[in-house]
């Protein structure tokens, strides 16, 4: 059997020299390459040590089979939070940003946004790790949510940082100072809905003249669309381990391997192999939280493994934020674009270049 793609390819004239990194270096370089856009998910973060839920010796592996919640999901569920916030702080304790350091992968983003060439960056990630490698909050879009703000769930007032910092390494959930409502970071939970400023800056894909979409299974919607909506001869380029996706445009380049090495080579084929390095290394003291590591009790691991396995699964569910609505209209979109009529967006007639929609959007509630 073939390994070659089984995607029908349009007739889009091509813009780039072949399918391999050299030639998506020789385009970025060029001045066709201005707006380049990202996708990323969970896998740009694997090397900053994330806990996966399966991690042996971790603080958050050890801790979840003492959660005794009634089912997985409720962990991520606002109903379950109003009753019990706790498990959702031993989570996010362990999941707290300034516990891990950003990645080549996140370096690279920041010194596309240096380069002048970052227009967009989507994330599925809450980690923030893109921000603290130094990528402007305006040019962010955190489709599922993060930990930069929190909120009251009653009534909806801000929380203050610092305070919920130290609430969540003491594991004692923070009550609204206004209402006594609990305080939940502005991360998306179960059933709620995708931040607006997801859905507030999808328009901005129509004026994409590269997307390189990194660690990503692209299998959560209504994010994964998103590949979709760029104009149809856009080159796009996906960083992976494993081949995801319907990446068969004549122009499309898809390289398997880690994030991190893949992005090392495609800088090196940019001669920006120094700007990466000075980026990362600039990184090094952004870990603000270091606490030593419980070993795991081994007479409890055939427990944990039970217990953290029917998490796991519930957590994993949870996280897929398919909304029916938001899917339809993103998909609409997507149908939009696919179309060979006059309305399909191409560079020949994308709309003029815009500068991101304003940082609020992002900094403010989620």
């Amino acid at each position: 059997m073939s390994n070659k793609p089984t995607y029908a390819q349009d007739e889009t004239p091509r813009l780039l020299d072949g399918n391999n990194l050299k030639a998506i270096a020789k385009y970025m370089k060029s001045d066709s390459c201005r707006n380049v856009f990202v996708m990323t998910g969970a896998g740009i973060s694997t090397s900053a040590g994330i806990p996966d839920f399966r991690t042996p010796g971790t603080g958050l592996y050890s801790n979840l089979a003492k959660l005794k919640l009634p089912y997985a999901e409720a962990v991520f569920e606002l109903k379950f939070f109003r009753k019990n916030p706790y498990p959702f702080y031993v989570v996010a304790k362990e999941l707290w940003p300034g516990r891990y350091r950003p990645t080549l992968a996140h370096a690279f983003i920041k010194v596309l946004h240096t380069k002048n060439l970052l227009h967009t960056s989507f994330t599925q990630n809450v980690d923030m790790l893109e921000r603290r490698a130094g990528v402007p909050p305006e040019k962010i879009i955190e489709a599922h949510g993060s930990y930069a703000t929190q909120t009251c769930i009653d009534c909806k007032k801000p929380y203050d940082s610092a305070k919920m910092k130290e609430a969540i390494k003491k594991l004692t959930p923070p009550q609204c100072e206004k209402c006594k409502g609990y305080v939940k970071s502005d991360i998306v939970f179960f059933g709620e809905a995708m931040p607006s400023a997801f859905h507030n800056s999808i328009h901005r894909l129509r004026n994409a003249d590269l997307l390189i979409v990194m660690g990503t299974s692209l299998q959560v919607y209504p994010f994964a669309a998103l590949v979709d909506l760029v104009p149809p001869d856009c080159p796009r380029l996906l960083l992976n381990m494993d081949k995801v996706g319907k990446f068969g445009r004549p122009d499309d380049v898809v390289c398997l391997g880690k994030c991190d090495d893949l992005v090392k080579e495609l800088c090196r084929e940019l001669g920006w192999e120094k700007e990466l390095d000075d980026v990362w290394e600039a990184t090094a003291d952004c870990i603000d939280w270091e606490e030593d590591v419980v070993p795991l009790d081994k007479s409890r691991k055939k427990t944990v493994d039970k217990e953290l396995e029917k998490i796991t699964s519930g957590i994993e569910k949870s996280l897929d934020l398919t909304e029916k609505s938001s899917t339809a209209e993103i998909e609409e979109q997507v149908d939009d674009n696919s179309g060979s009529g006059p309305d399909s967006p191409r560079r020949s007639d994308k709309d003029s270049v815009h500068e991101p929609d304003s940082p609020t959007s992002v900094e403010g509630k989620l």
